[in-house]
């Protein structure tokens, strides 16, 4: 059962490292370094990929289910560890704790870190970061091109699992969908870099918030995230961006190949376009009449912080900590809303809110009417029992893992605000917290190596949504059939 596992997860691993040589040769461009950590680094990556890769090196017909979780939860796990070696090289973390949450932070495209002061890091670290949130958002498209030689018909039935919102084989191999949903990602973050740079961004700046945008990731290159600028227009061209890489990667395939915008129209981004309207006037409405700001800025700072943390990016343009305490539960509430099935955001996807709620809306029906048939459908697309039932299932996942992380924190010392805002934040991958600590303006630094090291489980567990991480440690998993 091994033997595949360990080969795909050497070429992930060999992956990982080949991309440490754009820091390390930014390093030796820019740095005047003549050998720089990320080469060191990019080295043992590389060497011990290669290594597991070809010396599992097998024909593969057939991947058993237990081996398509298994490679998944251990590609996560190994990408994550040899992802943290440029950290502890170049000294830019206190322990392995940080390091790892850092790393796993960005790859998860969570957005929270344990550095308080990010502008006196080496910009290799800082464009590393930026690489991990651009690897984090295509990680199941960087799995899929790896996978390819090996799943054939199988990875295309994984694909369309996770992208639940495709429902029509428009396209009908594997390595299509890969291939041009790089290059949407590809082109997306050009175009977001260009937009940044004639706003008035530096060059650095911008190509580090482009990735970090489109993958919803957040981490900044600046302590203050994006309100460092001050800038409208930076602000708007984040926030577009932000709700382009929250629609799901496969929609601007079917648009670019039907050339029709009516595909704006689907059920999925509608619900999650209006809940965004919905969050935006509520709270802008609310500050205005509370006094924290005029109309106009309760719009602008409203509309920036909350489309950061229902696309689960965690960028900041102010610190809504000063807005009040009422903040924390609202931001709970956003934080766990999501973006779109198939996008680069974490949390509950919009897709399972929908079918969570068309349940229970025909749960009313029928219990007034037990004689009525009444037809379960997400918009005008009928849903089979089978999807509410994974569905509730990843909703009880979500809910047992937040309360059990949550008692983990408090068992550490902290109070119960500052547990259940970090794991929330954690695993929805949205980043920041509630409260000063681990706030807006604050950062996960000071917590201890314990807590940080179950933030980490708590990131690796919200991005593989529950379920996949838990499966693997079940007895039932590993008893022979």
């Amino acid at each position: 059962m091994w033997q595949p596992v360990l080969m795909i997860n050497g070429f992930l691993i060999a992956i990982i490292g080949l991309s440490m040589l754009v820091p390390a040769a930014y390093d030796v461009a820019f740095s005047n370094l003549k050998w720089s950590p990320f080469l060191t680094a990019a080295l043992i990556a590389v060497f011990s990929g290669l290594a597991l890769f070809l010396g599992n090196r097998m024909k593969i017909n057939k991947i058993t289910l237990k081996q398509g979780f298994l490679i998944t939860v251990v590609g996560w796990v190994s990408v994550c560890c040899f992802a943290t070696i440029p950290f502890m090289l170049y000294g830019a973390c206190d322990s392995l704790a940080d390091a790892f949450f850092e790393t796993i932070s960005g790859l998860t495209t969570t957005g929270g870190t344990i550095f308080a002061d990010v502008e006196k890091l080496p910009k290799s670290i800082l464009l590393w970061r930026s690489i991990l949130n651009a690897v984090g958002g295509l990680g199941i498209v960087i799995f899929a091109v790896a996978m390819l030689p090996f799943l054939g018909i199988g990875g295309m039935q994984i694909f369309q699992r996770e992208n639940s919102d495709v429902n029509e084989k428009f396209m009908p191999k594997f390595s299509y969908i890969a291939k041009r949903i790089v290059i949407v990602q590809v082109i997306l973050i050009f175009v977001c870099f260009l937009c940044l740079c004639l706003a008035g961004m530096g060059k650095f700046d911008a190509l580090n918030h482009a990735m970090a945008t489109i993958a919803t990731g957040g981490l900044s290159t600046k302590n203050a995230s994006v309100g460092y600028f001050n800038s409208v227009s930076i602000e708007m061209i984040i926030m577009l961006f932000m709700i382009l890489g929250s629609l799901p990667m496969t929609f601007y395939i079917v648009l670019w190949q039907r050339k029709d915008w009516k595909e704006f129209g689907t059920s999925q981004i509608w619900a999650f376009l209006k809940i965004l309207v919905i969050y935006i006037l509520a709270t802008s409405v609310y500050l205005t009449y509370i006094g924290v700001y005029d109309w106009w800025r309760a719009v602008r700072y409203s509309s920036f912080n909350i489309i950061s943390v229902v696309t689960t990016t965690g960028f900041v343009s102010t610190d809504y900590n000063l807005w009040g305490s009422w903040v924390v539960i609202p931001f709970i509430i956003f934080a766990m809303t999501g973006g779109c099935t198939g996008s680069t955001s974490g949390s509950i996807k919009i897709l399972r809110w929908q079918v969570l709620f068309a349940y229970i809306k025909r749960a009313f029906v029928v219990s007034t009417e037990p004689n009525r048939v009444v037809p379960l459908k997400v918009g005008n697309t009928p849903t089979d029992m089978s999807v509410v039932s994974s569905v509730f299932v990843l909703f009880a996942g979500f809910i047992l893992s937040i309360a059990f992380m949550s008692c983990l924190v408090t068992l550490d010392g902290y109070d119960l605000e500052i547990a259940l805002s970090s794991v929330v934040a954690c695993i929805s991958n949205s980043g920041p917290g509630a409260g000063s600590l681990i706030g807006p303006a604050g950062n996960y630094g000071s917590l201890s190596d314990f807590t940080k090291w179950v933030l980490s489980i708590t990131m690796l567990l919200g991005r593989l949504e529950v379920i996949t991480v838990v499966t693997v440690l079940t007895k039932s998993f590993w008893t022979k059939n």
